[in-house]
C-alpha cells in the first residue's frame, strides 16, 4: 500500500511518526561526520530537501533528544552501532535565516534579532537554575532589552560557550538558508549595511567560536568570501559541481522510479522525466527536485510546482532590466538553444548589474538553468559551461513571466500581434506607440537606467513577449548574421500559409535624419542593401511571402514602415 504524500511537511519527526512518504536521506549524517569539516556549506536550489536534512541533523545530534532514536529504526543510519551510540549526544543550535525577507535593512536586522531572542529563550533554564554568573547573566538580559549590534554578532558565540560549559561538550550549529536575507538586502538596495552585520555575526560564530565542535550552513547561492565570510580560513564550500553530498539533496532517478511504483504510476515515468528532470550534483545527473514530484505523486497531474514555491522577483528583475544580451540569450535558450558562459560559482552581488556572467551563475545556482558540460579555458582560467533550461517546468515558469509583462495591456499588445501578421501598417503604428509609452521604461529601470540602451532593451524585451505569443506560428530570432550583417529581427513561419517578416529597428540620429521618417526609411534600406532576407530564401521562402518593416525610435515615439 502506498504511503501518505504530506505536502509541505519540514519535520523529519512528523514525517517518519506519521508513516508520510519519504527517501531515506540519512547517509548524509554518516557523511558529513565522517567528513570532519568543521565548517560545512552547502548550496543547492530551494526546494531541495535542505531545512528537512538540517532538522533531520538537529533530532539525531541534538542532547534535546537524548534516548529518542527510535524514530531512526530502519533506516540506513541506524544499521551501524556506532551512529547509534551518537544519536542524542551534543548540544544543537538550530536556526534559520528563511524567513528574514525585509525592504529595509532596520526591519531585515530586527527580525534576526528576534530570531537570537527566541533561541535563548529556549535555553533560559541556564538562568534559572542559577548556572551563570552575574556577568553572563547580564549578557542575556541585554539580548532581550539592548541588543546592540555587538551583543547580536556575539549572541551566538556566546550561547555556544554557555551550552558547552552546561553539557560539558562543544556545540554543533546548524543555520539553515543563510543567504535569504542578502538576496533581500541586494533586491531592495541595502546590501553593503547587511553584509557588515552578517559578517559580524558570521565571524564570531563560525571563525573566533572556541565552543564549536561543528558547523551546517545552507543556502542557494555562494555568496563571495570577501562579503561575508572574511578570513574564515575553515569553511568548506560544497556547490552544486562537487561530488560531495551529490545524491543527499533532491530525488535520484532511481528513487522517482521507486515512487511512480509505489504510487502506481510508473507507465508515466517519461513525461516526469520531461518535466522534472535535469539538475546535476556533482558527477550524479538525473537529480529531480522533490518537491515537484511529491506534488506529482499527490495531485497526479503535471503543473509548475517547484517554479510557482515562492517569488521569483529577482530572477524576473534580473532579466527585465538586463542589457539586450541577456534578452537575447533568454530569448534563444526558451528556444532549446544551449549558450556557452564563463561561471564563477562564488556570486559577487554587487556584480550582478554590471557582469553578464554573474548573472548566468545564479541563474545556474538557483536551479533555472543546467550545465550540460564544461571545459577549462586555458587562457583565463575560467570554467566555460553549456548552459540550458533545466526542464519543461521552467521553460513554462519563463513563458509565463515573459507574458506576465504584457498582461496589463493585453488589449493593446494582442491588437498590435494581431496587425503585425495582417500587415496593418497604420494599426501597427497607433498600438506599438501605446505598447512603447507603457512599457519603455519598464525594460530599463534598474539602478542604472540608461537613456542610450532604453531602446534596446526595450526591443529585446518586446521581442521575447512575441517570441512567447507566436511560439505556435512562428520560430523567431534576433541578432543573427544573414547576408551581409546582423538583422535585428527574424520571424520564420512554421507553415505555408504565413509570411515570414523581416523587422529592423532604429534610434534616430538627429544629426543625420530629419524626421522619424527618414530614419525608418534608413532602416528599410539596411535590410535590402544587407540582404537579411538571404537566410530565408535558401530555406525556399519566396519573395511575395516575405514582408519587411523598419521601426524607427525617438524617444518613447515609434513610428513603423513597410517596404
Amino acid at each position: 500500500m502506498a504511503r501518505t504524500v504530506g505536502i509541505g511537511i519540514q519535520s523529519f519527526d512528523k514525517l517518519i511518526t506519521e508513516q508520510c512518504f519519504y527517501v531515506d536521506k540519512t547517509n548524509f549524517i554518516k557523511e558529513w561526520w565522517e567528513n570532519k569539516d568543521d565548517v560545512t556549506l552547502i548550496t543547492r536550489p530551494r526546494r531541495f530537501g535542505k531545512t528537512l536534512n538540517m532538522n533531520m541533523l538537529e533530532r539525531f545530534f541534538s542532547i534535546e533528544y537524548a534516548r529518542q532514536g527510535k524514530i531512526f529504526e530502519g533506516l540506513s543510519i541506524w544499521k551501524e552501532e556506532k551512529y547509534r551510540e551518537l544519536q542524542g549526544t551534543y548540544p544543537v543550535i538550530f536556526l534559520s535565516f528563511a524567513d528574514i525577507k525585509a525592504n529595509t535593512f532596520a526591519l531585515a536586522k530586527e527580525k534576526i534579532c528576534m530570531l537570537i531572542k527566541e533561541i535563548y529563550n529556549k535555553h533560559m533554564y541556564l538562568q534559572k537554575e542559577g548556572f551563570l554568573n552575574e556577568n553572563e547573566a547580564e549578557v542575556i538580559r541585554k539580548v532581550f532589552t539592548d541588543m546592540t549590534d555587538s551583543i547580536a554578532a556575539y549572541s551566538l558565540k556566546n550561547l555556544s560557550g554557555f551550552l558547552s560549559r552546561y553539557y560539558g561538550k562543544k556545540v554543533m550549529i546548524l543555520l539553515d538558508e543563510y543567504d535569504t536575507p542578502l538576496q533581500e538586502a541586494w533586491v531592495y538596495g541595502y546590501w553593503q549595511e547587511m553584509v557588515e552585520f552578517i559578517r559580524g555575526l558570521f565571524n564570531s560564530t563560525f571563525k573566533t567560536n572556541p565552543y564549536l565542535e561543528r558547523a551546517v550552513m545552507t543556502g542557494i547561492t555562494r555568496i563571495s568570501k570577501e562579503s561575508i565570510f572574511s578570513d574564515l580560513n575553515n569553511l568548506e564550500v560544497v556547490t552544486t559541481t562537487l561530488e560531495k553530498y551529490e545524491d543527499s539533496f533532491g530525488f535520484t532517478e532511481e528513487e522517482v522510479w521507486a515512487a511512480l511504483q509505489e504510487c502506481g504510476l510508473y507507465e508515466k515515468r517519461q513525461a516526469v522525466k520531461d518535466w522534472y528532470d535535469g539538475f546535476t550534483f556533482g558527477k550524479r545527473k538525473d537529480i529531480y527536485n522533490p518537491w515537484s514530484i511529491i506534488n506529482y505523486l499527490d495531485k497526479r497531474r503535471f503543473s509548475t510546482y517547484w517554479a510557482n514555491t515562492s517569488s521569483n522577483g529577482l530572477v524576473e528583475q534580473l532579466i527585465r532590466e538586463g542589457s539586450a544580451d541577456i534578452k537575447i540569450s533568454m530569448e534563444n535558450l526558451l528556444k532549446g538553444e544551449h549558450l556557452y558562459k564563463e561561471i564563477d560559482e562564488q556570486i559577487i552581488f554587487d556584480q550582478l548589474d554590471a557582469d553578464e556572467n554573474a548573472i548566468w551563475s545564479l541563474f545556474l545556482a538557483s536551479g533555472y538553468l543546467k550545465a550540460e558540460s564544461y571545459t577549462l579555458n586555458e587562457e583565463t582560467g575560467a570554467d566555460v559551461y553549456e548552459l540550458a533550461l533545466t526542464n519543461k517546468e521552467v521553460q513554462i515558469m519563463f513563458r509565463k513571466m515573459i507574458r506576465k509583462w504584457f498582461s496589463s495591456m493585453g488589449t493593446i499588445y494582442n491588437g498590435f500581434i494581431r496587425a503585425l501578421l495582417q500587415d496593418d501598417v497604420k494599426s501597427m503604428n497607433a498600438y506599438m506607440n501605446q505598447v512603447a509609452l507603457a512599457t519603455f521604461s519598464y525594460f530599463d529601470s534598474g539602478r542604472n537606467p540608461s537613456m542610450e540602451t532604453q531602446p534596446e532593451r526595450f526591443y529585446h524585451g518586446f521581442v521575447l513577449g512575441m517570441a512567447v505569443e507566436l511560439a505556435d506560428r512562428y520560430t523567431i530570432t534576433s541578432n543573427r548574421e544573414s547576408g551581409f550583417g546582423r538583422y535585428d529581427v527574424m520571424m520564420e513561419p512554421k507553415n505555408k500559409t504565413d509570411n515570414a517578416i523581416i523587422i529592423e529597428f532604429k534610434v534616430r540620429d538627429s544629426g543625420e535624419e530629419a524626421a522619424l521618417l527618414d530614419t525608418a526609411k534608413a532602416a528599410l534600406k539596411q535590410i535590402e542593401e544587407q540582404q537579411y532576407d538571404v537566410v530565408l530564401k535558401n530555406r525556399g521562402i519566396s519573395d511575395e511571402r516575405i514582408r519587411t518593416y523598419g521601426f524607427a525610435f525617438e524617444g518613447k515615439k515609434v513610428l513603423i514602415k513597410s517596404q
